[in-house]
């Protein structure tokens, strides 16, 4: 996966190798203790009596010194080295190279036994397991996913087929149409970004492909950056172009421009959607809707007032700044008790020191609820690394103490 491209399919690689190299290593350390860590067979000789050899060679000292050879000091002196010879061959305990042998046996079976729990521990068996079956069944998901041919996949079996597919095409990466279903199914699964890397790989490959645009663009617009909503409509101008009767292509279009506040366009692009949509199509009744709500948005709506009002003083350090530098900066305020969606909000490039941010009570996004009804707000920002509306948990953010609105300005100061 571009960014995370792989990491997933060359972890599992890794672990595998890592798995059968160290189980190979482990059965050649075994084969090695139990056939050098058995001590080499030795000749047998018969057993001595010990104490019948120490009379016998105590009996030729005693005549040694009868007979003049021997002084009693030198008889003494033998006699005792005799004493303690015999005492040390007789004691000898031949049963140390067994039990060496079997510590070394033990020891390997130890760490055998450790290495295998500590890799069923880490779930590696079960990773080569779900590899396997991807590999083993990555036609028949395809026939079932993409053909329509048995059984509609289970959620278990998108995930095989999802690593599947990144697994062939980590050895083959010229393969738009495996791309772009990659793309599909990590877009089914909210994995947006994941997604847009997919599509961008298969767009390389095949740049005009119709279902790719859509998709692509589709996924861009839910990740919602202001240059992912420029690209979408890059991609659908451009396919319009060559097929102006794209139903799809065209209700994307619509929604942009009524993101933007085009209501112009975008009520121009609902009306011709219209006239190409069978009346009997599920879609002609979400045509209507749209228009009838921009009917409703074109209303003179009633004069709102501008307080009460607040001005955030927000500093951003040049160190915050430096790490974010292609990052958007959203100030908002949000009732301290009510709905969570901001009742008035700024959007701005990053920039490093101070700016002031003025936030109104004419800023309000829905007519009945802003500032004036609120009455206590928390006033906060946040920095956007992707430029999306959409918080982010990772997204740095600060936030004021709930503020008492009165019929004046306010301020606060904010600092990242």
């Amino acid at each position: 996966m571009p960014r995370r491209e792989g990491n997933h399919v060359t972890e599992l690689f890794h672990s595998m190798n890592g798995f059968y190299l160290l189980a190979t290593i482990m059965l050649v350390v075994t084969m090695l203790g139990i056939f050098l860590g058995v001590p080499r067979r030795k000749v047998a000789t018969p057993p001595l009596d010990v104490k019948a050899l120490f009379a016998e060679k105590l009996q030729l000292l005693v005549q040694a010194r009868d007979a003049g050879q021997l002084t009693d000091d030198g008889f003494s002196q033998a006699a005792a080295e005799l004493k303690q010879q015999t005492l040390d061959a007789g004691f000898l305990d031949t049963s140390l190279g067994s039990s060496s042998r079997h510590a070394k046996l033990l020891a390997l079976v130890l760490v055998l036994v450790i290495t295998t729990g500590f890799y069923i521990w880490k779930g590696q068996y079960r990773q080569l397991a779900e590899w396997t079956q991807a590999q083993a069944q990555l036609q028949e998901f395809g026939q079932r996913a993409l053909l329509g041919q048995g059984e509609q996949l289970s959620e278990h079996e998108v995930d095989l087929f999802a690593l599947g597919l990144r697994t062939k095409l980590a050895s083959s990466g010229d393969d738009a149409v495996g791309w772009f279903v990659l793309g599909r199914i990590w877009f089914s699964q909210g994995r947006v970004d994941d997604a847009i890397d997919a599509f961008d790989k298969a767009l390389q490959l095949t740049p005009e492909r119709p279902n790719l645009l859509i998709s692509f663009a589709q996924a861009l617009l839910t990740r919602g950056a202001e240059e992912d909503v420029q690209r979408a409509a890059g991609m659908l101008g451009s396919l319009m172009e060559k097929d102006p009767t794209n139903t799809d292509a065209l209700a994307m279009l619509a929604l942009i421009a009524q993101q933007r506040g085009d209501i112009k366009e975008a009520r121009a692009a609902w009306e011709l959607l219209a006239t190409q949509i069978p009346k009997d199509d599920p879609r002609y009744a979400s045509v209507q809707q749209q228009l009838a709500a921009l009917d409703e948005q074109a209303k003179p709506q009633p004069a709102v007032d501008l307080l009460p009002a607040v001005r955030v003083h927000l500093t951003i350090p040049a160190t915050v700044a430096q790490l974010y530098p292609q990052a958007t900066v959203f100030v908002f305020a949000k009732a301290a008790e009510g709905p969570p969606m901001p009742l008035a909000v700024q959007k701005l490039a990053m920039f490093s020191g101070e700016q002031t941010i003025e936030l109104t009570n004419q800023m309000r996004m829905t007519p009945q609820f802003g500032l004036k009804e609120a009455g206590t707000v928390v006033i906060s920002a946040r920095i956007s690394k992707t430029g999306s509306s959409n918080p982010d948990p990772t997204d740095p953010s600060v936030s004021a103490k709930p503020l008492q609105l009165g019929a004046d300005w306010q301020d606060v100061t904010l600092t990242f």
